[in-house]
């Protein structure tokens, strides 16, 4: 599972960025993207854990998780 902090978030769209914490690499939030997680939104700076797929050539963030830890 990946670490990054929310650089972005658009509540109205469910869209925004987020930094990997590994190499500062952008990942995009894609509408839905929060859809199954207990969140209802994100907060800039915020530190999140998420998995990451490939959609349409673009790294995208999907079961996002709270905090920071091993799992």
């Amino acid at each position: 599972m990946a670490q990054g902090i929310v650089k972005s978030y658009d509540p109205n769209s469910g869209s925004g960025i987020v930094l990997l914490d590994t190499d500062k690499t952008e990942v995009y939030i894609q509408p839905g993207s929060l859809k199954d997680s207990i969140f209802i939104t994100l907060r800039q700076g915020q530190r999140i854990n998420f998995e990451i797929e490939n959609v349409e050539d673009n790294q995208v963030i999907k079961n996002v998780k709270i905090g920071q830890g091993d799992y």
